[in-house]
């Protein structure tokens, strides 16, 4: 099952299709992450913690 590389979190298959880049199986950053972003190609440090 896939996971976040950062967290851990359970990620379903079809995040992975979106988010992940091409023959990564495991997603760098998840929605769950409140310290990590996606930006572009990259992912970065939250500017602020986003809240859930």
């Amino acid at each position: 099952m896939p996971e976040c590389q950062n967290c851990g979190s359970f990620v379903t298959d079809a995040y992975v299709r979106v988010f992940a880049p091409t023959g990564i199986s495991d997603p760098r950053v998840c929605p769950r992450c409140t310290d990590k972003i996606r930006e572009g190609a990259s992912v970065r440090d939250a500017r602020s913690p986003r809240n859930q």
